[in-house]
């Protein structure tokens, strides 16, 4: 919902965010009271999540990790596969589309076939079926799941976006928040994502100091490097910009646009037209007419349609697509950067845990 929108109808939607904070608040003593059962497994889990709705960049974190850890250990994902048009346990293969799994799950089987990638709205089910279906698994990733608190994790990383802190938030649908902030108190480790590739030492400890973290908590910076333009049809042909008198078709069906907006317009061109889906968009027929007649409208010669890297997963379903708007089909990718010197400190952190928790950890030195 709009900020304008949320502002006119708080009066409205102030009592509701009331009483949705008191029922999250039972359910969380619940679980910390153990009258709500968690299930524990004799694996290393680690979840990736956040508490407000919208993007956080849950899936470019998720990819990082597994890129970490895949050349020492057996890695999976799982996670429920938004917006998939399938039921129950899903294990992924090379074909598995992202109507069959979903987009996020998608592009990380794409990016990396060597890992297991799995997809359940039953967290607790799907690591059991993981662990029956590859006996030789060493650690999972589950991904959106800082409230699946049925699953027992030894370490949750909660991701926090950088422009929009969590102390300065109203719980749903008033606000953005998930459960209060300080259910924080969860994760191990908080990483506040999207930050300025500059931010200053003074910021990063304002930022801090307002985060209120607790002793045991380690607290990370990261930032977002953008790749490449990448035919998202795969027809071979490279791009490069010469100039920006570029023409760019903007077509974006994920949370939070702005940001990958930024970067093109301080990148390639300013000279943009946008069509904005909502966020997990299943692309259409008539989605693609429309993209079609408005990159036609474009009054220029030199002209291409750029999408995330998510959409892109999307769109692949498409074969009816005229060749001259296939090639003109672009994503960038993107990757996760830690700053202010703190990859090697983050990537030990990682890796020890697992070393130390997985099945047969003596097997490894300390």
């Amino acid at each position: 919902m709009p900020n304008n929108a949320r502002k006119i109808l708080s009066p409205i939607l102030f009592p509701l965010s009331l009483v949705y904070g008191l029922i999250i608040y039972i359910r969380n003593r619940f679980y910390d009271y153990g009258i709500f059962k968690s299930t524990s497994f004799n694996i290393p889990i680690i979840s990736i999540g956040n508490i407000t709705v919208g993007g956080t960049g849950k899936t470019p974190h998720v990819e990082y990790l597994a890129d970490l850890l895949k050349s020492e250990f057996k890695v999976a994902t799982l996670s429920r596969g938004y917006k998939r048009k399938t039921k129950g346990f899903i294990l992924a293969d090379n074909q598995s589309t992202a109507k069959d799994i979903g987009d996020e799950p998608r592009q990380i089987k794409q990016k990396f076939s060597d890992i297991e990638v799995a997809v359940d709205s039953k967290r607790v089910r799907g690591i059991q079926k993981l662990m029956d279906k590859k006996k030789d698994l060493d650690v999972i990733l589950l991904d959106d799941a800082f409230q699946h608190r049925q699953v027992q994790t030894n370490l949750s990383i909660l991701l926090v976006d950088y422009n929009r802190p969590i102390d300065k938030d109203f719980m749903l649908p008033l606000g953005n928040l998930r459960e209060q902030a300080f259910e924080k108190k969860r994760a191990g480790i908080i990483i506040i994502t999207k930050a300025p590739k500059d931010i200053k030492p003074i910021e990063r400890r304002i930022l801090f100091n307002e985060l209120h973290p607790y002793p045991f908590q380690d607290v990370y910076f990261t930032t977002f490097d953008y790749g490449n333009l990448t035919p998202v049809f795969n027809h071979g042909d490279v791009f490069k910009v010469k100039d920006k008198k570029l023409s760019i078709l903007l077509v974006t069906g994920i949370a939070n646009p702005l940001p990958f907006e930024q970067h093109i317009k301080e990148n390639l061109s300013d000279q943009i037209e946008k069509i904005k889906f909502p966020d997990h968009h299943h692309f259409k027929n008539s989605d693609i007419k429309k993209i079609e007649q408005k990159y036609n409208s474009i009054k220029s010669s030199n002209k291409i349609i750029i999408t995330s890297e998510k959409d892109a997963m999307r769109l692949h379903k498409f074969t009816n697509i005229a060749d001259y708007l296939k090639k003109s089909f672009f994503y960038i990718p993107i990757k996760v950067r830690f700053l202010n010197n703190k990859t090697d400190h983050f990537n030990q952190q990682i890796i020890d845990y697992v070393r130390n928790n997985k099945k047969h950890s003596f097997l490894y030195p300390k």
